[in-house]
């Protein structure tokens, strides 16, 4: 007769009736499972033919892996949570501020416009085009020379008279004749942070929600 410590078990229940933990997962429970099996083995055993040393060697050496497996994943189970409890705590600090991501839409606020983007190299001049959702152009922004990296730039809206909760801008960039790529980066205020499959979630006030991980800068 071998024994199986994974057998699957009923689950136990407390003396009100409560669900405490299921016994297959439960590594003392495993455990108790398993001298159970063992004195009802030796207790049944052909006395012509007793139960091996070296097959009851193997047996609870089974046991103690299997136990100490359970208890592994328990004690990870355990550390996830943790972590994540704490990578909210880290996100909380962070609600109320703004942070600039990938994204073209211009955040406004006291008729003002803000925005960024990102140069892969040096530019000789720089345009910004603020534009409605439909692609029709309102107003537009010279910037000059820029250097290559992140910048950041602002619009006085004080004279658009149409609604700002959709503009969106896009970026023109140039060295010289050449054209340059350009990764724009929109403005906005982190409103909640929450975790979600063990990432840091943030809320932001455009609606989106993101990973940690995507947030270019703090502004």
């Amino acid at each position: 007769m071998i024994l199986n410590s994974t057998t699957s078990a009923p689950t136990v229940t407390d003396a009100t009736g409560g669900t405490k933990a299921n016994a297959a997962t439960d590594p003392a429970a495993a455990q108790d499972r398993f001298l159970k099996l063992l004195v009802a083995q030796l207790n049944n055993q052909d006395p012509m033919n007793p139960l091996d040393n070296a097959q009851m060697t193997s047996q609870i050496a089974q046991i103690n892996t299997v136990t100490g497996i359970q208890q592994l994943n328990q004690t990870m189970q355990s550390m996830s949570e943790q972590f994540n409890s704490l990578q909210v705590m880290q996100g909380t600090a962070l609600i109320g501020r703004n942070v600039m991501t990938e994204g073209s839409s211009i955040a406004v606020a006291d008729k003002v416009g803000k925005g960024g983007f990102e140069l892969p190299s040096a530019a000789t001049n720089v345009k910004i085009e603020v534009t409605t959702a439909g692609g029709q152009v309102v107003d537009t922004i010279d910037l000059g020379a820029k250097a290559a990296g992140r910048h950041t730039f602002e619009w006085d809206a004080s004279k658009y008279t149409g609604a700002t909760d959709a503009l969106q801008f896009r970026v023109s960039a140039v060295n010289g004749s050449a054209k340059l790529s350009s990764t724009p980066l929109a403005l906005s205020k982190v409103t909640a942070a929450g975790a979600e499959d063990g990432q840091l979630k943030l809320t932001l006030a455009n609606g989106k929600t993101i990973s940690y991980s995507q947030i270019k800068a703090l502004v």
